[in-house]
């Protein structure tokens, strides 16, 4: 018979735990699950940031009693909105805030960083059920011709950010108005005052692209 067949059989022999392919397997096996769990861990982290207790206007002081605390996730954002331990003094709202939204380390500066200022304007329309605070509106005005009427109307300021809105209030004369605060710009504060001085017509008209044109 050939010698082929006259060899012994080979022996199936169980794996050691000596032996370095078990070993890296087992280290490849738990390498995996640290990894699983440490990503799980991070994914379910909270941390603590402030929200906006109520609306917070342009220009006002951001202080504690304006803030609250909250628990959230935010992960690679952590650092873009406000910590409770990070609040800083003598600060103000550079954008508005809504109540509920988390906020921004960005939004607070120094009160002399504020280039717009809130101006109170009153109208005799309706505004748009779109023109809500937080949007953003074309300011409108027509001065007088001396001939008891008003020359045409130019857009003075666009897209200018309602403040605040008051309820329309009926006057003597039976009309109702309401009084819209915006905020103006510093370089046309002068040229909204001038208008409303010289008992300009104001026209505010909602812009829907939500800032100038």
């Amino acid at each position: 018979m050939p010698a082929a067949e006259n060899a012994p059989g080979t022996r199936l022999t169980k794996p050691s735990w000596k032996d370095p392919r078990l070993l890296v397997g087992l280290l490849l096996v738990l390498a995996s699950i640290a990894g699983v769990v440490a990503l799980v861990d991070a994914a379910d982290k909270t941390v603590g940031a402030y929200a906006a207790k109520e609306d917070i206007a342009v220009g006002q002081t951001i202080d504690a009693s304006r803030l609250v605390r909250v628990d959230v996730r935010l992960g690679d954002a952590e650092g873009r909105y406000l910590a409770p331990d990070a609040l800083p003094e003598g600060k103000v709202a550079l954008q508005r805030v809504a109540k509920g939204d988390l906020v921004p380390a960005s939004s607070l500066g120094e009160p002399r960083a504020v280039d717009r200022k809130p101006v109170s304007i009153s109208i005799g329309q309706s505004l748009p059920a779109e023109a809500t605070v937080g949007t953003r509106v074309d300011v409108w005005v027509a001065l007088p011709d001396g001939r008891n009427g008003f020359a045409e109307p130019k857009l003075l300021v666009p897209g200018a950010e309602i403040a605040h809105i008051e309820a329309s209030s009926t006057t003597l004369g039976g009309s109702r108005e309401t009084h819209v605060l915006v905020l103006v710009e510093d370089a046309k504060l002068a040229q909204v005052l001038g208008a409303q001085a010289n008992s300009a017509k104001v026209s505010l008209v909602w812009n829907p692209t939500g800032g100038p044109r």
